[in-house]
């Protein structure tokens, strides 16, 4: 019986439930799919809010409740690009509604973004993937907007299902991507020039969007009477007024795009046959009464005016190339030009998106085509940023290599100086003049000047170096008298000396003693 228990005490442990890891695995996927479950419906609830309260307000209503939660239905799948249909036409044909009001999106996929961001972080419990919570975020917002969209068929506005199907999952992914890229840190590709195009590209973006809204405002300035008389006929209750006030409010973001295109060179019709770019205003516009179709420029040729709203992709090519350049100063030529290049197609692919979904059909027939072009602002952006952005590219890297070069020039002769030794290092201190004192004198010797400026080991070094001039300086003050003067030249070291030094007071100096004459030869003596 013992041994029985002792084997079961010491049996291996038992492999865990398959059915526990499964459980395991999926509740962190089954909470990703609700939150983007949660997430749609908030963004739904909140624009159903805003529909009833405006139908609320009105005088006039047209329908009952469920005409405007239909409405507002149709809106949320507009806000993520999607097209719709109006119904309630003259002819009785359905015209297609596609021009997004870009600031509608800004909450559905703030929440998106938002739902995909906090599945990732979380700091206790199970966290799945980011692929896997990427996935079930975007499946379940999609599982709502696919029964939003059924909705609506029953409505005013009904869903296109092409573009509906195309655009929407588009946007919930680019937003869920987004979210899934902040919880990990907001990493940048491994390689420099994949990361320095990518922030180039996202600085010329800033550039255009700013210079876009930029010209809007200008031009909505200038035709602020226009747009005021325009606004006033519109509607005359306050109720009115606010909805107008909202939609206008809501499309401002979609102005900044115009504005943007029209700066790019393409610029943008209205309607079928009728474009507008600073070269002029060409064709028989189909505009509607609103207040910010009131700010366009006059018809006819463009005037220099309007053609300084090219500064604006110039301006941002110069700061995507100055970007590319302070990144490739250690790089070469060739992959500068391919970093430029890159940033270029980047921010041409975005600033087209947006021009997508900031057009599109008001109707059928002339207002088809309302807006700017998509490709063609996406081409125009590229262009832009290849013809100015490259060549500032290479410019800044080679100013900057400059700079570099001047710079290591400069640190290598502050090194080189720092480590030659001091002047007095090698020759030692320049010492005092000796004045020409006779050696034993009196007269105390002031020694040598004190040395300015030398280190202290150099002061230890040149003890020698001392030693030697004292002893050739002692030495000339020896020669210089005025038995010397005839000589021109230093007294040879076989020479004997014109004067011995004698003890006590300093002596007056002797003149040298005549040369004795030879001695007679032996037998010559005198006659």
């Amino acid at each position: 019986m013992a041994s029985v228990t002792h084997v079961t005490e010491q049996r291996p442990p038992a492999a865990p439930d398959a059915t526990v890891q499964g459980h395991d695995t999926a509740a962190p996927l089954a909470t990703a799919f609700v939150r983007g479950a949660v997430a749609a419906c908030l963004g739904l609830g909140a624009l159903a809010v805003l529909v009833t309260a405006a139908w609320i307000a009105s005088p006039f209503p047209d329908s009952g409740p469920g005409g405007a939660l239909h409405t507002a239905a149709g809106l949320w799948l507009l806000a993520h690009g999607g097209d719709l249909l109006r119904t309630g036409t003259v002819s009785g044909v359905p015209a297609p509604l596609g021009v997004t009001p870009l600031l509608l999106t800004a909450l559905p996929l703030w929440l998106a973004h938002r739902a995909a961001r906090d599945t990732l972080d979380q700091e206790g419990g199970s966290v799945p993937s980011p692929l896997g919570a990427a996935g079930a975020v975007t499946g379940g917002y999609l599982l709502v907007a696919a029964a939003v969209v059924v909705y609506t068929e029953a409505g005013t506005l009904p869903a296109e299902l092409v573009a509906t199907g195309a655009w929407t999952p588009l946007t919930v992914l680019a937003a869920v991507g987004t979210g899934v890229w902040t919880a990990r840190g907001r990493p940048l590709p491994e390689q420099e020039r994949y990361a320095v195009a990518l922030r180039a590209a996202g600085l010329a973006l800033v550039v255009l969007v700013a210079g876009g809204a930029l010209l809007a405002a200008a031009s909505l300035f200038w035709h602020v009477g226009d747009a005021h008389a325009s606004f006033d006929g519109l509607a005359g209750e306050w109720s009115g007024r606010a909805s107008v006030a909202l939609l206008v409010l809501a499309l401002l973001p979609n102005a900044a795009v115009w504005g943007l295109a029209y700066g790019l060179g393409p610029g943008f019709s209205l309607g079928t046959g009728a474009l507008v770019t600073p070269l002029g205003f060409t064709g028989t516009p189909a505009v509607p009464d609103f207040p910010l179709l009131a700010a366009l420029p006059g018809e006819g040729p463009g005037r220099w005016l309007h053609w300084t709203a090219a500064a604006v992709p110039a301006v941002a090519a110069l700061v995507l190339g100055r970007r590319v350049g302070r990144g490739a100063r250690d790089r070469s030529g060739q992959e500068t030009a391919l970093t430029a290049l890159g940033a270029s197609w980047v921010c041409g692919a975005v600033v087209a998106v947006l021009s997508a979904l900031a057009g599109g059909p008001l109707g059928s027939g002339r207002l088809a085509a309302f807006g700017p072009v998509w490709w063609q602002t996406g081409a125009a952006a590229v262009l832009w940023c290849v013809a100015v952005g490259v060549p500032a590219a290479f410019a800044v890297r080679a100013w900057g290599r400059r700079a570099a070069r001047k710079a290591r020039e400069r640190a290598a002769a502050a090194s080189a100086l720092a480590s030659a030794p001091a002047p007095g290092a090698v020759l030692g201190a320049v010492p005092a003049p000796v004045s020409p004192s006779v050696p034993g004198s009196a007269e105390a010797d002031p020694g040598p000047a004190p040395e300015l400026g030398a280190p202290d080991g150099a002061r230890g070094a040149s003890a020698g170096a001392l030693a030697a001039l004292d002893a050739l300086e002692a030495l000339d003050a020896l020669d210089d008298d005025a038995g010397d003067e005839g000589y021109g030249f230093l007294p040879a070291a076989w020479e004997p000396p014109a004067w011995k030094p004698t003890a006590g007071p300093s002596p007056e100096p002797q003149a040298p003693a005549p040369p004795e004459a030879p001695a007679p030869a032996p037998g010559s003596g005198p006659e």
